[in-house]
This record gives structure tokens, C-alpha cells and sequence, in this order.
């Protein structure tokens, strides 16, 4: 084992999520704070332009890190790149972006990927010899803390927050003929099914003053919140839980969610399109009951002890050493 591993982490320069200035800093916590953090890396960051000439990096580091497989956020080129004998780690793209992102599998020699999704999920969007593994990152523990007590929320309205689809005929149809599976409908079938209830109180991604670090402070407003995704859990999952929230959390056999490990009635409450309503009802016949606040609050330690980001960058080094070895 290396004492210490040096990384050289490409991006390209104009890469928004980087910039600590997107409405959504999960990556820039990520990747350019947590992994800063850890002593067990020596990280250089290299923001590019349009082409990269990774010669320069040639037996001065041990892992090339991108940003992602994908072209977007990235230089156009990596010159030199298979010309090294340095292992590549890429974060896996946006599964949207699979399948134009798989040609850049060989352009740039990845060796393997990684992503808070699942295996199962990855390999259904990539070739089975690509190599994957899971690590769920996005909770940057400093901006969960000294929130708003369980009892002191909103207790009669429950959070719908992020995107959903248009759920107009014309809009829908148009939709799947541009993207058939990756439209917000597809994506988020229950979430948006969610926003047809009076007592569900929907915050459009950027129709709010709670972006950038505030994404908790709006959290902390309810005692209840939905996290669901037709397809995979997302970040969402996981940040609800970890602001104190009771989490709705749709839970399927098609988007196989367990695999983050929260526990029906214990750390959350798993829902789907056949029983959403009744457990909504549930929770808002008797908000008081201690029961709910039991849960979120397991759901609240589950969630920073399990996925945050210095955890996450551990996962990472460990990767990072079996490429080293």
C-alpha cells in the first residue's frame, strides 16, 4: 500500500456543478471539498479547456480521476491518455447520457467506474465487462446540522421538492418522442402523481430561494417529505432523511431501491403507486403520533453516518488502492 495517492482530477474549466455556484453542489462538495479533506490523498485538480494533454502527468500520478465518462463537463480531447500506465477512474454519466458516453470508454482507457447508483442498474446501461462499483456520496455533514426540531415543522403539508413532468397530453407525447425513456414523466411517474394531492406541496428545482448550500434549510421547514424516482434512487434518497425529514420513499421491484439500505417503518416509509395515498393518510391522521419522529430521526443518523462524503471518499481510496496494487 502507497502512503499516499496521488490523483490528478480532470474536468473541464466552464464545468458548472464544479464551480460551487449551481443550484446543486452535490459534486463540487464531492469532488472538490471531501476529497481535498482526506490526508490520504494528494489531489491536483486540472480544469481544462476544450483539450487536455495528459503526457504531463506521465510518473507524477498514481490515479487519473474525471469528472465523468461523459462528454458534457469534460475537454473534447485527452491527449495521450492511452499512452500512460495510469489507472483512470471515471464517474459513471447521467444513465441519459449512457449511451453516447459508452465510446469514450476506450478513448480514454477508464478502468473503472463509479456512481451512487447500483450495479444491477449500471449494467443495465453499460457492457457487462465494464467494471463498476457502487458508493453513495452527496451528504456534506456540515450543512445537516442544528436544524429545525421534528416538532416545530410544518406537520399538515408534505414536501414534494425537484422536478416533475408536465402532465399535459400534447407535452407528454411530444416528450417520448424526443427522449422515450429518460422524460421527466418516465423518470418520475409517482413523484409527479404525488403533486395531484392538495396536501403535497411541490418546490420546482429553481422556483425557490433554497439552492446552492440553502437545499436544507428548506428541508428542515417539514416534518414529512416524498424521494421518488421511476427508475433508481437518487441524492434525494438520502438528503430528506438526513435533514430530520419523515421520508416517503418509493421503494419498487422496478427500481430495486434497497440496495441503499433503509429499512420500511424503521429508517423510512417505502411507498408506490399502488399504496402512496393510504400511507400518506396514514401519517397525516395523526402527525403527532411519537412513531413518526422516531423514524426520521433514524432515518436522519442512518443516512449521515452511511453517505457522506468523507465515508464516500473513503470507499473511493479503497478503489483507488486495489488499482495501485
Amino acid at each position: 500500500m502507497i502512503n499516499k495517492i496521488r490523483v490528478a482530477f480532470i474536468y473541464k474549466d466552464d464545468n458548472i456543478f464544479l464551480s460551487g455556484k449551481h443550484f446543486d453542489n452535490c459534486y463540487y462538495h464531492f469532488f472538490i471539498n471531501a476529497l481535498k479533506r482526506n490526508k490520504r490523498l494528494d489531489i491536483k485538480n486540472f480544469p481544462t479547456k476544450s483539450e487536455f494533454d495528459a503526457s504531463i502527468l506521465r510518473n507524477k500520478f498514481d490515479i487519473i480521476l474525471l469528472f465523468s465518462n461523459a462528454d458534457w463537463g469534460m475537454p473534447n480531447e485527452i491527449k495521450g491518455i492511452q499512452e500512460l500506465d495510469i489507472p483512470v477512474i471515471a464517474r459513471a454519466s447521467d444513465p441519459s447520457d449512457a449511451k453516447k458516453a459508452i465510446k469514450n470508454h476506450k478513448r480514454w482507457k477508464i478502468d473503472y467506474y463509479f456512481h451512487f447508483h447500483s450495479e444491477r442498474f449500471f449494467h443495465e446501461l453499460y457492457p457487462s465487462n465494464f467494471k463498476y462499483k457502487t458508493i453513495i456520496f452527496g451528504i456534506e455533514r456540515s450543512l445537516y446540522q442544528n436544524l429545525q426540531p421534528f416538532k416545530t415543522r410544518v406537520k399538515n403539508k408534505i414536501l414534494n421538492s425537484g422536478n416533475v413532468s408536465n402532465t399535459k397530453i400534447f407535452s407528454r407525447i411530444i416528450n417520448d418522442i424526443r427522449n422515450p425513456k429518460w422524460n421527466n414523466y418516465r423518470c418520475k411517474i409517482l413523484r409527479t402523481k404525488c403533486n395531484e394531492l392538495p396536501y403535497v406541496h411541490h418546490t420546482p428545482t429553481l422556483e425557490h430561494d433554497y439552492v446552492n448550500d440553502k437545499h436544507p434549510l428548506l428541508l428542515e421547514k417539514y416534518r414529512a417529505a416524498i424521494a421518488a424516482d421511476t427508475y433508481s434512487p437518487v441524492i434525494t434518497y438520502w438528503e430528506k432523511p438526513a435533514a430530520g425529514c419523515l421520508t416517503f420513499m418509493e421503494i419498487t421491484d422496478k427500481n430495486k431501491g434497497e440496495y441503499v439500505g433503509f429499512e420500511d417503518g424503521k429508517t423510512a416509509i417505502f411507498i408506490d403507486e399502488d399504496n402512496y395515498k393510504l400511507r400518506f393518510k396514514q401519517y397525516l391522521s395523526e402527525p403527532d403520533n411519537p412513531k413518526w419522529e422516531r423514524i426520521a430521526e433514524a432515518g436522519r443518523v442512518y443516512s449521515l453516518e452511511n453517505f457522506n462524503n468523507d465515508k464516500a471518499v473513503f470507499h473511493l481510496i479503497d478503489l483507488m488502492e486495489s488499482l495501485c496494487e
